[in-house]
């Protein structure tokens, strides 16, 4: 059942602000999340309305789809298959307070693991590897991080790009004047609107939206990785046995080889809603970690 995205919106703001402080208390008490899903009937997915591939709103029906939307939905129908499945549209933000409260039963969004995060929710086995780079328009000049140094970069707020881009101005010795989108629709009218010289975010992300932009011709992703990112279901933490049903789950896809079928029809097949591809093959380190599924941090990858 896709439940109105504006509405729950709006909710899920300001249950994340309203709920935060009263998240400790209640995560010490809170029923294990497999009991509560059988309890109500059904299961709670957070999803995201602009971030193509991984999750995104599709058409005015509000259905929602994506690579991580339908291992969500693989997962949740093989774990509690009676459930009904309810879509809660979230944001980068706001994600973890519903989780840590809750409110959400799982996290469907491209979301990095680190180990910040860890104190806050539980990971299941990785299912995508972002290399974070920028989008620009062609004919920019951009074509290297070097090179980012007082120039005008959009990022979208409570993307792990806004840390990334801090430490690259660091390493710089430059200003580089970081412009937040709400979320990654926002950020890429800033590049679409000449407000921004540069969109930077994991690249299975910016292909997503130059794929469904007004003219995909008109940007290219460029320069060097600022970082390779581990990306990942979420849920609550202190529920080991949600956790090892998700990831046994996740685990047999891999293994079976229905993963890489999944991950083919969203990141090189066709897709909706313009019946484009993003060209992204399944790569090395994927298809190593699909072979051997593990959860560790982003901070295992900068070793």
């Amino acid at each position: 059942m896709a439940i109105s995205r504006k509405t729950f919106t709006a909710l899920a703001a300001g249950l994340a602000l309203a709920c935060t402080a009263f998240v400790p208390a209640q995560a010490q008490t809170a029923m294990p999340t497999l009991e509560k899903i059988k309890a109500s009937g059904k299961a709670v997915l957070g999803v995201r309305e602009t971030s193509p591939p991984m999750a995104y709103a599709l058409g005015a029906n509000e259905k929602y789809v994506g690579y991580h939307v339908e291992l969500c939905e693989r997962v949740l129908k093989e774990i509690v298959p009676d459930a009904k499945l309810e879509y809660m549209a979230v944001t980068a933000q706001n994600t973890m307070p519903l989780v840590q409260n809750g409110t959400l039963d799982i996290g469907c969004g491209p979301t990095t693991n680190n180990l910040a995060r860890q104190q806050q929710v539980a990971f299941a086995v990785t299912t995508y590897v972002s290399e974070v780079r920028m989008a620009v328009r062609k004919d920019s000049d951009l074509k290297s991080i070097s090179q980012l140094g007082n120039r005008t970069i959009a990022a979208s707020t409570g993307t792990t790009a806004v840390q990334l881009l801090r430490k690259q101005e660091r390493t710089l010795g430059a200003p580089v004047k970081t412009v937040l989108g709400k979320d990654h629709h926002e950020s890429f009218m800033l590049l679409e609107s000449g407000r921004a010289d540069a969109f930077v975010l994991d690249d299975n992300l910016l292909a997503g939206l130059i794929s469904n932009s007004k003219d995909p011709s008109a940007y290219r992703i460029v320069g060097e990785p600022l970082g390779a990112e581990p990306i990942a279901l979420l849920f609550r933490k202190d529920d080991p046995t949600f956790k090892a049903a998700v990831d046994g789950v996740l685990t047999r896809l891999m293994q079976s080889g229905e993963m890489e079928k999944i991950y083919t029809k969203w990141f090189v097949n066709p897709i909706p809603p313009k019946n484009m591809s993003l060209n992204l093959p399944l790569g090395t380190t994927l298809r190593q970690l699909f072979s051997a599924p593990n959860d560790k941090p982003l901070e295992s990858y900068q070793q």
